[in-house]
């Protein structure tokens, strides 16, 4: 269904005033998208949130590895609610409309949480990789100073890339249609509503993947490899498990987040297809976000214990209310 953007116009340069596209005219097939995603996104809140406060509150885990693991799950929470919560009312309402304001907001803490993600993955990678390589000056090289400024320029470089972009987009004209063919205000389908030539913001956007997304995944790369070196030479099966099993979570959860983004961001724009976009969107901002906790907590011990450890302080507490 069509919608007429000169109800939304302030003059006939800029639509003020945008749409996301309708999922289906079925209200039956909409419903039961609206649940699967509300049922994600409540997995991924609960999930991100008792890690962070499992990691917060044990001592023994006050550790790089899970310093960095607590910034990813704080990351994930503001990731999915940056989002979410408009695609759940879009799927359910006639209510689809979305201010040009809001659609800049939206699509800058989309592109700040994706940007910090990156940088944040690469920096876990390194941790791992100092771990490995070099267990006699991890102390040092790991310490709190240093785990700190990682996760600083990873937020930093999110903030930035997030206000640039987002700037960049929105400093265009908007003609019309005003509908976006998405479920979110992301950059390629906003893009493709702006009037004129738009193949320097297309550059733009392709040159910030390349050195956000594409820089950072040959860090972790580079550091797996270093890694696979060095596991390679431990003499006991036990110590290469070991150092292998402390990887796993962590390279699953890359696999995860940079397969999908990296088909969405660094395909030519001749081969983007609305559905199959709409589809990688919905993997990476409701089904990673879900994930990334249940890996985390199925494949680490320490993790495990520390959520039951918070979860049997809660319990009394809400008896006690």
């Amino acid at each position: 269904m069509s919608i007429n953007c000169s109800l939304w116009q302030e003059n006939s340069l800029s639509v003020k005033r945008f749409a996301f596209a309708k999922f289906s005219e079925v209200p039956g097939e909409c419903f039961l998208l609206f649940t699967l995603i509300l049922l994600m996104f409540l997995v991924s809140l609960t999930g991100n949130e008792l890690i962070a406060l499992a990691i917060c509150t044990s001592p023994a885990l006050h550790t790089p590895m899970y310093f960095f693991l607590a910034n990813l799950s704080l990351l994930e929470i503001g990731y999915t609610c940056s989002v979410i919560p408009k695609m759940l009312q879009s799927l359910i309402s006639e209510a689809r409309e979305i201010s040009r304001e809001g659609c800049a907001t939206q699509m800058f803490f989309f592109t700040f949480f994706g940007i910090t993600e990156c940088c944040l993955l690469a920096a876990m990678a390194y941790d791992r990789c100092m771990a490995i390589c070099s267990p006699l000056h991890y102390a040092t090289r790991m310490n709190r100073g240093v785990c700190a400024h990682l996760a600083i320029v990873s937020w930093g470089m999110g903030c930035i890339v997030g206000l640039g972009q987002t700037n960049f987009i929105f400093s265009l004209n908007f003609c019309g249609p005003c509908e976006i063919d998405h479920f979110f205000c992301d950059l390629p389908p906003v893009l493709a509503l702006a009037c004129g030539d738009t193949s320097q913001n297309e550059a733009a956007i392709f040159v910030a993947a390349i050195l956000c997304i594409s820089s950072p995944f040959l860090l972790i790369i580079y550091s797996y490899v270093r890694i696979l070196v060095a596991v390679l030479v431990m003499p006991s099966p036990e110590g290469r498990h070991k150092a292998l099993s402390t990887c796993s979570s962590h390279l699953l959860v890359v696999t995860l987040f940079y397969g999908s983004g990296s088909i969405t961001y660094l395909r030519p724009k001749s081969s983007h297809l609305p559905g199959m976009d709409k589809l990688l969107a919905l993997f990476y901002t409701a089904v990673t976000s879900m994930l990334n906790p249940i890996i985390y907590s199925l494949r680490n011990k320490e993790v495990k214990a520390a959520l039951r450890k918070t979860l049997s302080l809660k319990k009394p507490l809400a008896i006690n209310r």
